[in-house]
């Protein structure tokens, strides 16, 4: 369940969501991220981070 940062309604389910590398940490580590693409039904789309994770 992501909230639309415009208006803030729930959109349940992405449209399409993938995985990319993020950038190092500090400490040289990277990030997978998991992006999801959501259709706001008054605004339109945006992004929103589903998940991060230490590779």
């Amino acid at each position: 369940m992501a909230v639309c940062p415009k208006c803030g309604k729930e959109v349940a389910t992405p449209r399409k969501s993938w995985k990319m590398a993020g950038r190092p940490d500090r400490t040289g580590k990277r990030l997978q991220l998991e992006i999801g693409l959501f259709d706001c039904p008054t605004c339109g789309a945006f992004r929103k981070t589903l998940s991060k994770k230490k590779i």
